[in-house]
């Protein structure tokens, strides 16, 4: 049959469309959603009833960085400064040695156990050492169970910041092998220039995203999804191509953007929400349809092995090590090391070898691509009952719908406030989004000349308007503050009537 783009848009399409059903499924079956993407891969691949034929590294690794950096951007936009300031110093130290003790334990293992040169041993280690937490707390709201304090903010963390020091681990250890560095020695620069040009260019396009964001004034609102996206891959490709990790550098833009204020934040989080979705649909479709399931057989024994190693020596005992020193529980550290779940990010790396032409690549990425798939099923469908057995969970709590319009506290104290703006203002032709209002004040309309409006932040002040806030004391006062502020070239005073009144 001929390949026309209308088959490759039939299959693609089918096999999308069968991913989302699955992730509806996959609650249900208390199993994660990424082992039935990977599943559907390998049924619709050339050992599967689909019978694509696809082997092609390059394309799959390519998919998976690009797929991999928008991933991470937005779990940086999700995750709120707030929750994991505690738990930073935990967190940063998982991601990075934990991350090189599981890789060191795991490479001693398959080198005593494969036989395996203790160079290619270490290069599965580091391949499998990164978690994905992100998938087991999809199956644990789905079981309406949750983990308490400090240990979903922890494992958020974790989870979202061990990609760059795994990815890192592997580069290191391929150039090794390949010949392209001498010495062990010749990594520790290399590490030190990826991890600081990487940090410092995420962090200052982070602040540029939201600088050009509110500042752009792009006239159309569907221009702005595209704007982000254009400088995630901007971040990524720039970073990797001055030296630095790209991976740790999208991850700290999204940070830096989702803990500042800028236009269009609920649209725009969405956005990205639903493209990790679809890239992680994507790229788990892709790894599957790279692996051939018949190979898998004959490694199964090794496979199986190492996989155990790794989730009952290895894991637990880099966790114990690393958080020793720390007040958190046997318990806590315990329910840490047994959610060590392995994602695609084993499997993208993976076939980095391939494509390096290091000895036993498709080995190396056939035990991987096992030890995923084993841990994703004893250790992704063990967490809720872990959990409970432990006493670390607590239920989650009903999840409320937000307005798609505003974000406002339900607290009771909360009132709506009526506040009009005096012609000596110095609030008067500013955007409401520069007068750095406070959080828990929400502009619900505006009047102006008898019309009333939905403002957003670009709507530009003038004198006599009046705008309903939905607001609570501390920040009525704030905000009443702000709008009372003289303009310098004003000598008026204020009026002892400030013009506010209680709706």
């Amino acid at each position: 049959m001929t390949l026309t783009i209308e088959y490759l848009l039939l299959a693609a399409s089918g096999l999308l469309l069968l991913s989302v059903i699955a992730s509806k499924a996959s609650g249900r079956l208390g199993v994660p959603a990424l082992l039935l993407f990977l599943l559907i891969g390998m049924l619709a691949g050339s050992d599967g009833p689909g019978g694509i034929h696809f082997d092609d590294p390059w394309l799959a690794q390519s998919l998976g960085v690009v797929a991999l950096a928008f991933i991470l951007f937005a779990g940086g936009l999700d995750t709120h400064w707030s929750s994991v300031r505690p738990v930073l110093g935990y967190g940063v130290a998982l991601s990075t040695l934990g991350v090189a003790i599981t890789a060191g334990l795991v490479g001693w293992f398959a080198t005593v156990a494969l036989e395996m040169s203790w160079t290619e041993g270490l290069l599965i280690g580091a391949i499998v050492s990164s978690t994905d937490a992100a998938a087991v707390f999809a199956v644990m709201r789905s079981r309406s169970v949750s983990l308490r304090e400090p240990l979903k903010p922890l494992l958020e963390l974790e989870s979202g910041s061990n990609d760059p020091m795994a990815v890192f681990l592997t580069l290191g250890l391929i150039s090794l092998i390949t010949g392209a560095s001498g010495s062990p020695l010749d990594l520790i620069p290399m590490f030190v220039r990826q991890m600081v040009l990487g940090a410092a260019i995420g962090y200052g396009t982070g602040k540029l995203m939201v600088l050009l964001v509110n500042r752009l004034r792009l006239e159309y609102e569907g221009l702005y999804p595209v704007l982000t996206l254009s400088l995630v891959l901007l971040t990524y490709s720039g970073s990797t191509w001055l030296g630095g990790n790209g991976f740790l550098a999208v991850y700290l833009a999204g940070l830096m953007m989702g803990n500042s204020e800028f236009l269009h934040k609920r649209s725009l989080m969405r956005f990205h929400d639903g493209l990790a979705w679809l890239m992680q649909i994507a790229m788990f479709l892709t790894l599957g349809l790279q692996v051939f399931p018949t190979q898998l057989v004959p490694i199964a024994g090794p496979g199986l092995l190492l996989a155990l190693f790794l989730m009952v020596c290895a894991r637990p005992v880099s966790v114990f090590a690393t958080l020793a020193f720390t007040g958190l529980s046997f318990k806590k550290k315990t329910m840490v090391a047994w959610v060590g779940l392995r994602g695609a990010v084993p499997i993208i790396l993976a076939t980095f070898p391939l494509l390096a032409g290091v000895p036993q690549a498709a080995l190396i990425f056939n035990l991987v691509f096992f030890i995923v798939l084993t841990s994703v099923l004893l250790q992704g469908t063990s967490i809720p009952l872990v959990a409970r057995w432990l006493g670390v969970d607590e239920p989650i709590s009903a999840r409320m719908e937000s307005s798609p319009v505003w974000d406002a506290p339900t607290t009771l104290k909360s009132g709506l406030l009526e506040i009009r703006i005096p012609e000596y203002s110095a609030a008067i032709g500013q955007r409401l989004l520069d007068l750095g209002l406070p959080k828990g004040a929400f502009i619900l309309l505006m009047a102006r000349n008898g019309q009333c409006f939905v403002p957003d932040g670009t709507t530009m002040l003038q004198a006599h308007d009046s705008l309903l806030a939905f607001t609570d004391q501390p920040s009525f006062l704030r905000l009443r503050s702000i709008l009372d502020r003289r303009h310098p070239i004003s000598p008026k005073e204020p009026p002892d009537d400030r013009g506010i009144e209680v709706v």
